[in-house]
């Protein structure tokens, strides 16, 4: 999932300065379930808005909603009245669902109220932890489903670097060691012998250094056409 953490509330106010009917646009999928950006976020971020503005004797109208997705035009649909009749949306989606928003709605102004953390997942109650840096090119297959890019600090390809501790990394005693955790997963699963074969050089025209990526479905478009004619 997409891990998102929600901003301060003293920085959510002064971008939404400008504004005084304010809309709180939830996204009802990897920001509800890292607990950030959800119905239930919705609605703590918006009291607590009314209530700083209360103190400030600052009167603001702030109004509540939340889609399945902001990422796809279908499910914004369900907002657009919402949308239409407020000065500003502040959008608890990630970079991707902000973006939608103010695409669809060129003229109005969007503002996040999270911060894109990472992709990951829920490693135990209360706590996400990063799993993939979406370089564009999987090889976990070759590490034993453990990605070195992301697990290791250094991102090291050919092997440790030799400084972890007890399976620690050096960076801090928090992170564990991605080849501690490479070797122990391949040699659970009988393939240490991967460790001898030479590291495949990584293509990082396929990552973000290579400038905004698209994925085109062609088997998806078809259809549409289909559909459309």
């Amino acid at each position: 999932m997409i891990v998102g953490h929600r901003k301060h509330i003293q920085e959510i106010k002064q971008m939404l300065a400008p504004h005084k009917r304010i809309l709180v646009l939830g996204c009802g999928t990897c920001v509800t379930v890292c607990l950030a950006g959800g119905e239930r976020e919705v609605g703590m971020i918006a009291s607590a808005l009314r209530i700083a503005y209360r103190l400030d004797n600052d009167e603001r109208e702030i109004i509540e909603a939340t889609i399945e997705r902001q990422c796809e035009n279908q499910f914004i649909e369900d907002a657009i009245d919402e949308i239409q009749n407020c000065d500003a949306v502040l959008s608890l989606a990630c970079g991707a669902g902000v973006q939608a928003i103010a695409e669809r709605f060129p003229t109005k102004p969007v503002y996040p109220g999270l911060d894109t953390k990472f992709i990951g997942i829920l490693q135990e109650q209360g706590i996400w932890t990063e799993k993939c840096i979406a370089c564009g090119k999987c090889i976990v297959g070759l590490y034993g489903a453990v990605c070195p890019l992301t697990r290791c600090s250094k991102g090291l390809l050919s092997g440790p670097c030799g400084y972890s501790r007890d399976g620690k990394c050096e960076v801090s005693a928090d992170i564990e060691c991605g080849w501690h955790l490479i070797y122990n997963r391949l040699k659970e699963i009988g393939q240490l012998d991967r460790l001898l074969e030479s590291a495949p050089l990584t293509d990082w025209s396929k990552s973000h250094e290579g400038g905004c990526r698209k994925l085109i479905r062609e088997d998806q478009r078809i259809t549409l056409d289909v559909e459309a004619s």
